[in-house]
């Protein structure tokens, strides 16, 4: 029977929302962004900690090594000690934005309505949507390929569409892709849970075969690509700011996960178990296998498709290939299509449901990805290449996001001190429409960084981009609260 008015009970420190009129007749409201039902939060430590090892093994972080050596002038060693340090430093964000969407089982973009409120979370929401769009595009790009060399290793006749073969493998992979989501948050975290052991395998088989090909002392030896006599210091910490920017997406929509965390113990372990570790060994391979490619296939590969494409044995390239599609597919499906799909719910959520947002999702990604798609069909000539774009955003758009999660943390900890009116964020009325003090906060970082790439006396302020708007932004959002009207306390009858 529905409650004539919305009510909130808590049960072992998760609440959970009965919905009344006013939320469900709400233009804010929809079933697919609603908060989750306690029986619903079925996530333990394990399945999160699986969540984590399936998104962190993919070709990009495979790459970040190189990313690291050849555009940031570190050196291995470097390299791999700013990927482990850039991980456990976005724990912190990672861990405490999870917190109200398992204490609330509340989403991303529904948290965002606190700090910049009901209409005004559309605009963070919608930034973090576009670049999950792009990662998307991405990533289909590299489980296409493998989808082209697996058929190409099968079928003989296929290896000859070449880059025909490769634009239809994508299309092939995005469907799949929309197909796992659209089935829901179960579908993905089994499909988590089954590929995070497999994919743990994979590592150890693709390790045992480059080792002997590689030497580990000569490997770490190598001098860094940057002038000599250069500080390490300025170089590393840009690099760092990169490697944290790869995962400040989900330190912001985390929540998108963790509201079907069964306990915050849950989903704090769960993160630390899965992701520094992960992240670290599978970059540390990417490094030995580029090492090793010379000795393995002739030449220097430094992407796992790619090398694998050159093994002569079509069984060892389909079986491989049917694993890093599966790799791909567990890391795109979970950190690229999740987010978008409730950001674009949360424009108008009576008029965008999730099977719409997926489609949405995935056709902004298929957009941002028709430049490339152009170029392997032969009908677009081009010098911009993937690499580029790749790097740059892992700079760019942290120093985009570092506010936001700075703003989230300050929001939800010190201002509202861990409690929200949950029917409140569905209606109009009790948050505002639009906090200017999140604007304002978020803003203002941003506005510095664009100008600091004009000035090589502030150029440090883009360099660490993620850490200075993080911190200024929290800094800014707390001042401004303070001053504020007693509106910033949160609603009246928070809980």
């Amino acid at each position: 029977m529905q409650p004539s008015r919305s009510h909130v009970t808590e049960r072992n420190g998760l609440y959970e929302l009965e919905a009344g009129p006013e939320v469900l007749d709400s233009p804010r409201y929809n079933h697919d962004i609603a908060p989750t039902r306690v029986h619903e939060r079925t996530w333990n430590k394990w399945h999160i900690t699986a969540l984590w090892v399936g998104m962190s093994i993919c070709v990009p972080t495979y790459t970040l090594g190189g990313v690291l050596t050849a555009y940031f002038g570190l050196s291995v060693g470097e390299a791999l000690l700013a990927i482990l340090l850039a991980n456990i430093v976005v724990l912190i964000p990672l861990t405490l934005n999870a917190f109200a969407g398992t204490k609330y089982g509340i989403p991303f973009p529904v948290l965002l309505r606190s700090s910049f409120g009901i209409l005004g979370s559309n605009v963070p929401c919608l930034i973090r949507a576009l670049v999950a769009c792009g990662w998307f595009g991405i990533q289909t790009l590299f489980g296409g390929l493998a989808i082209h060399l697996f058929l190409g290793s099968v079928f003989e006749g296929w290896k000859s569409l070449g880059g025909t073969g490769e634009v239809l493998g994508f299309m092939m992979f995005w469907v799949l892709n929309l197909w796992v989501v659209l089935r829901g948050a179960e579908s993905i975290k089994w499909l988590e849970t089954l590929s995070a052991p497999l994919l743990v395998l994979v590592g150890l088989g693709l390790l045992v075969w480059a080792l002997p090909n590689v030497s580990m002392t000569e490997l770490l030896a190598q001098p860094p690509k940057r002038p000599e006599g250069a500080s390490v210091y300025g170089y590393f910490f840009a690099g760092l700011t990169a490697m944290v920017g790869f995962w400040a997406t989900l330190s912001l929509n985390i929540p998108d996960f963790s509201r079907y965390a069964k306990s915050q113990k849950d989903q704090i372990l769960g993160q630390i178990f899965g992701l520094p570790l992960t992240m670290f060994l599978f970059a540390a391979l990417g490094v030995i296998m580029t090492a090793a490619s010379q000795k393995l296939v002739g030449v220097t590969v430094s992407d796992p498709v790619s090398l694998i494409g050159h093994i002569q044995s079509p069984v060892w390239v389909a079986l491989a290939m049917a694993l890093i599609i599966i790799a791909t597919l567990s890391t795109n499906t979970a950190a690229n299509i999740v987010s978008p799909t409730n950001d674009f719910q949360n424009i108008a959520p009576k008029l965008i449901n999730r099977t719409t947002a997926v489609i949405l999702t995935g056709l902004v990604g298929l957009a941002l990805m028709a430049h490339e798609l152009l170029k392997k069909l032969g009908l677009l000539v081009s010098d911009v290449s993937l690499e580029t774009v790749y790097s740059n955003w892992l700079l760019g758009y942290s120093s985009l996001l570092g506010p936001i999660a700075g703003i989230m943390v300050v929001d939800y900890f010190i201002i509202r001190q861990q409690k929200l009116d949950l029917a409140g964020l569905y209606r109009d009325g009790v948050y505002p429409a639009w906090n200017w003090n999140g604007f304002i906060a978020f803003g203002v970082p941003v506005v510095l960084t664009l100008l600091s790439l004009g000035s090589s006396a502030f150029s440090w302020f883009y360099d660490y981009g993620w850490f200075t708007g993080s911190l200024l932004g929290a800094a800014i959002y707390y001042g401004l609260c303070r001053m504020s009207s007693p509106q910033a306390a949160a609603a009246k009858s928070s809980i």
